[in-house]
């Protein structure tokens, strides 16, 4: 087992000096080709803990996290800005490589709503929607057919993009709502939305990721849900990973960690009844901390509810239109 965490390692910090070493991450035959065989490198289940790598991996593992994001968006921009150029973009979302495995992770989200969720959500909001919001674009066509989207995002461009995805539609034009801003710079109106998803390149590593959900945790309305995405095994080495102990304020329902194609485990919490005291969860006073908590705080096993798949996830938005 040593050995096989030894090889993986070794051949991701082999990707890694290759990536790295690249010009550019926009979309092209070598990118492609690194990032693929690094996906299905760290596809395949692997019971490597990534707390208890060394330091100098560590940091490695943080900056792969970081151009992985990168790629991500710049793979995103390209094929929104390509789409953007149909007079109906909508109906041509399949030339996305990706776009099956959208179709995938939304109905395996939906699906983990739905058991702690039962009711119809009047208003979502979907923080790091990114220039191709493909997760709220699925949800909202063939999941969430009369709920309003709000999509945040700090970057305009992003935005820009997506708009012009959805302004030709004549029923998700009317129900999408885009927001450039940092989600840390909303507080009321996060009280308005049922359900939050979180993208998992919201909060880049563990002290901002936390920032982000203790801030969820202090304005989101009592008992709304929030739904986010983590990493388990070898899939941390390109995601952030959310333990259900970084989840104060909010009771922690379902953890879902998929062993095919899905790349991202599925979290979903619930925020407490009781308003919880600005105090108890002061970033100031609580990130130091964060670095503490054990690795496996409560491993809260969910259900299987289907097998399904993603590879590519999504980022952050919000420009009031």
């Amino acid at each position: 087992m040593v050995c096989q965490e030894e090889l993986l390692i070794q051949k991701v910090c082999g990707l890694y000096d290759q990536i790295s070493g690249l010009e550019s991450l926009k979309p092209s035959k070598d990118v492609d080709m690194l990032f693929t065989q690094l996906v299905l490198t760290c596809m395949p289940p692997n019971p490597i803990d990534v707390n208890k790598l060394s330091k100098k991996i560590q940091e490695m593992r943080s900056k792969l996290i970081r151009l992985c994001g990168e790629a991500e968006g710049l793979l995103e921009a390209h094929f929104s800005t390509i789409l953007g150029s149909f007079e109906t973009p909508l109906d041509h979302l399949n030339i996305f490589p990706y776009y099956s495995n959208y179709l995938k992770l939304s109905h395996l989200e939906f699906t983990i709503l739905k058991q702690h969720y039962p009711h119809v959500p009047s208003q979502v909001a979907f923080v790091g929607s990114g220039p191709l919001p493909l997760t709220s674009i699925v949800l909202a066509c063939k999941h969430l057919t009369t709920t309003s989207f709000h999509n945040y995002d700090i970057d305009p461009s992003a935005n820009s993009r997506a708009l012009r995805l959805v302004s030709s539609h004549p029923d998700i034009s009317k129900r999408f709502f885009f927001h450039t801003t940092d989600i840390l710079n909303v507080a009321n109106g996060l009280k308005e939305f049922d359900v939050v998803f979180l993208a998992a390149l919201v909060g880049m590593d563990k002290e901002e990721k936390i920032r982000v959900i203790h801030h969820l945790a202090k304005h989101m309305a009592p008992g709304a849900i929030l739904l986010l995405r983590s990493a388990h095994g070898a899939r941390a080495l390109l995601y952030p990973v959310v333990d259900p102990c970084d989840l104060i304020g909010f009771e922690v329902l379902s953890v879902f960690h998929p062993t095919d194609e899905v790349i991202n485990s599925v979290v979903i919490a619930r925020k407490h009844q009781v308003p919880i005291q600005s105090s108890s969860i002061d970033q100031q006073a609580l990130v130091p901390n964060i670095v503490q908590l054990p690795t496996k705080c409560s491993e809260i096993q969910a259900f299987n509810p289907l097998n399904h798949g993603n590879m590519v996830e999504e980022l952050t938005i919000e420009e009031q239109l």
